[in-house]
């Protein structure tokens, strides 16, 4: 049902913009942590490594175009099963830098591009390409929220999907 929904409201705008084709986000944070481990930049616990397969899973029949990573390993390992079911490499971006998001949708128009971020730069960038701020940091235990964003330009006639796999 919930797949019925988001694909229905991916599709409304392709009906209200004619030819144009929207480009499609599937954002998401990165799967948990392993919290043991004393570092910045630790990697995904067992729990994120099953969530990050489940996330492939999820996509399978989905026509990916792009991966996008922030720079930790979190994010990375989070999209990597993705990245080799698609035959993607996974290129990264940089948080909270509107050019880099102004980039990645000039690169990508009319695919489908998933972004894997944290809890505090995945509703950032859903509200730039919104042109509001409408989205806050995500709690510190939710691992489990796709933000699937369609769009023809930034700031105009953007819909927004919450889907959360919890």
């Amino acid at each position: 049902m919930i797949r019925i929904i988001a694909l229905c409201l991916i599709l409304v705008p392709m009906l209200t913009y004619g030819q144009q084709t929207p480009t499609t986000f599937i954002l998401l944070r990165h799967a948990e942590k392993d919290m043991k481990q004393s570092t910045n930049d630790p990697d995904l616990s067992e729990a994120g490594k099953k969530r990050a397969q489940r996330l492939a899973s999820m996509l399978i029949k989905t026509p990916v175009t792009a991966i996008y990573s922030s720079d930790y390993k979190r994010t990375r390992q989070t999209v990597e099963p993705l990245a080799q079911q698609k035959g993607l490499i996974i290129k990264s971006y940089i948080p909270n830098k509107d050019e880099d998001v102004d980039r990645i949708l000039a690169e990508n128009i009319g695919g489908t591009v998933v972004v894997a971020g944290h809890s505090n730069t995945i509703p950032q960038f859903v509200n730039y390409l919104l042109g509001e701020a409408k989205y806050h940091t995500f709690e510190d235990g939710e691992y489990g929220n796709l933000l699937v964003v369609s769009l023809i330009r930034r700031g105009e006639g953007v819909k927004v999907v919450w889907i959360t796999t919890d």
